[in-house]
C-alpha cells in the first residue's frame, strides 16, 4: 500500500508562507530564473480576475491592476519540502521526495492507514500547509488519487479507479 502526499500550488505556498496579509488577495508567481518571466502559478482569487498561467506580469496586471506579483522563493521551497518529508517519514520508514511538493510513502503495516494519513494531512494544515493525500495499492494510483483528494482519498482497486478517470486527468502526471 502506498500514499502520496501532495502540496497543491507548491511554489506559491512556499512563496506566500508566513505572509497572511496576502490571504484573499490575487497573487501570481513568477520564476525569476527563466529567460522570459511568465506566471507559473496563481491563487484562485487571481484566476477569477482573468489572470492565467503563462501570461507575462504586464498581461496579468492589465487583467487586474491590484494583482500581487511574487517571485519564487527557492529557500522556502527547500524548507517546505523538508517539512513535507519529515511528516511523510512519520508514517513509515519508506518515504521519499518524489517531486516538488510531493512525497510517496510505502507502508509495510497497513493497519489504520487512512487514520494515520488523515492525521498527517491535519498536522500539515495546522502548520498552515495545504495538503492532499491519496492511498492506493500502487504509487502511480496514489499519485493520481492525491490530486483528486479533498483532502484524503483511499483507493482499494486501482484498476477500477483508473478505468473511471477521464483522459484529462493524466495531464497532471
Amino acid at each position: 500500500m502506498f500514499t502520496t502526499i501532495y502540496l497543491p500550488d507548491f511554489y506559491l505556498q512556499a512563496a506566500l508562507r508566513h505572509q497572511s496579509d496576502l490571504f484573499g488577495k490575487p497573487v501570481a508567481l513568477l520564476d525569476d530564473q527563466e529567460k522570459k518571466a511568465v506566471i507559473i502559478q496563481l491563487n484562485a482569487v487571481a484566476e477569477k480576475t482573468g489572470v492565467r498561467v503563462g501570461m507575462t506580469p504586464s498581461q496579468g496586471l492589465a487583467r487586474y491592476l491590484d494583482l500581487v506579483i511574487k517571485v519564487r522563493s527557492h529557500s522556502q521551497e527547500h524548507l517546505l519540502q523538508e517539512i513535507l518529508l519529515h511528516f511523510a517519514g512519520t508514517l513509515a520508514p519508506y518515504a521519499e521526495a518524489t517531486g516538488p511538493g510531493i512525497s510517496t510513502v510505502q507502508f509495510t503495516d497497513t493497519r489504520n492507514v487512512m487514520a494515520k494519513v488523515s492525521y498527517v494531512v491535519e498536522q500539515l494544515g495546522d502548520s498552515e500547509i495545504v495538503a492532499q493525500a491519496g492511498i492506493a495499492p500502487t504509487p502511480d494510483a496514489s499519485f493520481l488519487a492525491a490530486h483528486l483528494a479533498r483532502p484524503v482519498l483511499q483507493i482499494d482497486n486501482a484498476g477500477e479507479f483508473l478505468a473511471a478517470l477521464p483522459i484529462e486527468v493524466l495531464a497532471i502526471a
